[in-house]
């Protein structure tokens, strides 16, 4: 079942237990995904990999807010954002833990041979494609990073 299928479902239950935080979400996915397959030079269909992409942005977006929120002491809108990113990140796969992304990281350097982080730019790329979706880019360099160090 594709994910526009399942998110108009999750809309429709959400409508019925008027769960106003899950709907909010969920239209907001809908709404993104419209936009995605209505691009410019997009097909009709949209492919796994520009789902999660997808996901990925609205999740960016409402993280990147909800500090603001914070920052700004606005712990009203900031729970607003942070019930938004649980119900987005459901869809999403599962994110990689600390440890995981390090021993992935740990083989691929040395699978690549890498020995400073002036050539961090080979490992971002071929980690960047290879954990699409399963690690935020911010947290492979990061870990690039630390590792290499």
């Amino acid at each position: 079942m594709s994910l526009e299928t399942t998110i108009n479902q999750d809309i429709k239950a959400a409508m019925l237990a008027k769960n106003e935080a899950q709907l909010r979400a969920l239209r907001a996915i809908k709404s993104a995904l419209l936009l995605a397959k209505t691009e410019k030079g997009a097909s009709t269909e949209i492919t796994e990999e520009a789902e999660i992409k997808v996901l990925q942005k609205l999740v960016k977006q409402r993280k990147e807010s909800a500090d603001f929120y914070k920052s700004q002491n606005r712990e009203d809108l900031y729970q607003i954002e942070a019930e938004e990113i649980e119900v987005i990140e459901h869809y999403l796969p599962k994110q990689l833990s600390t440890e995981e992304l390090n021993a992935y990281l740990k083989q691929l350097i040395a699978k690549l041979n890498v020995t400073s982080v002036k050539e961090m730019g080979k490992i971002m790329g071929v980690a960047s494609k290879e954990l699409s979706g399963k690690a935020d880019g911010k947290a492979i360099s990061e870990s690039i990073k630390s590792l290499l160090s």
